[in-house]
């Protein structure tokens, strides 16, 4: 699969999906959460919500290395061989506040019923960097996509099977 074609089955993914499982981990223990998520036009982001008093929270400051999973599956036998899934691995950081106006409408754009919950002054606005994506497909197919900060998502990738 070229790097356009990778992208653009990545994004498009991502896009058709509201939420993706967070995986996050402290002192040796991991630890899933589902979240509802915005992805950057450049793919080298991926942006939630969180309560600051929430265990995602606390994993990430004390580990800022998290790990998403989206996939398209629809919970039924034949997903095994036809679902598409993508990990994104990256650093979090809480949002600094000379990016919060920007992310925060980015992220509300997609989820505008969260706009209570974004504006809660006990809720943190968290980005991943992104730094890969590993789209698998028909259950062995992999490919790689490297994400560089500096020339956006479409740098770099690899193909296993």
């Amino acid at each position: 699969m070229d790097k356009q074609t990778l992208f653009n089955t990545i994004r498009d993914l991502i896009d058709s999906r509201q939420l993706a499982v967070l995986c996050t981990q402290k002192d040796g223990h991991p630890y899933a959460s589902l979240v509802a998520v915005t992805v950057t036009p450049e793919l080298d982001r991926i942006i939630f919500l969180t309560p600051v008093t929430t265990r995602k929270y606390d994993n990430l400051t004390a580990c800022p290395n998290a790990a998403f999973l989206i996939d398209n599956s629809e919970n039924r036998a034949e997903d095994i061989y036809q679902a598409t899934a993508v990990t994104a691995t990256g650093t979090a950081v809480e949002v600094p506040n000379t990016e919060n106006q920007t992310l925060k409408a980015l992220y509300l754009a997609r989820h505008p019923h969260l706009a209570s919950f974004a504006a809660a002054a006990t809720t943190a606005l968290v980005c991943v960097n992104i730094s890969r994506y590993i789209l698998v497909t028909r259950f062995q197919n992999v490919f790689e996509l490297t994400v560089n900060h500096e020339n956006d998502a479409e740098n770099s990738t690899s193909e296993t099977g």
